[in-house]
């Protein structure tokens, strides 16, 4: 059985998971990674995914994350994210209006950079949608 280590999931709204797991799949910026005890200090910013958790029970629990940040020390994991919901209690309206949001900030950018971020972000929804909601 892999060691355990503190891992506490945190939206703006409330605290969503505070446990000890054996391991957390998290949507990082640079691409997933997985973390485990004793993993190197390591701040990342996240990307809109699934957080995958393993409790040290052996129970997984997955949520949906939009956005936000992940720092890792070898003690334990804090994932403060913009936006989470557990994966079952995801809204199909509210990803929608997301992704037109992000569609109509694509639209409406000033400039290369704001349309080559804006249109990053609905990348990563529309693989998010496709993910979570297959049609």
């Amino acid at each position: 059985m892999a060691e355990a280590f503190k891992f506490e999931l945190v939206s703006p709204e409330r605290l969503l998971v505070s446990e000890q797991v054996e391991s957390v799949v998290i949507p990082g910026a640079e691409g997933e990674m997985t973390v485990m005890a004793q993993h190197a200090p390591v701040m990342t910013t996240i990307k809109p995914g699934v957080v995958t958790i393993k409790a040290a029970s052996g129970k997984e629990d997955r949520f949906v994350v939009f956005g936000g940040f992940a720092d890792i020390l070898p003690s334990g994991c804090t994932l403060l994210a913009e936006s989470a919901v557990h994966v079952n209690d995801i809204d199909r309206a509210d990803l929608a209006r997301r992704i037109q949001d992000a569609k109509e900030d694509a639209a409406d950018a000033k400039d290369d950079v704001a349309r080559s971020r804006a249109e990053q972000f609905l990348s990563q929804l529309t693989t998010l949608e496709g993910a979570l909601l297959p049609a």
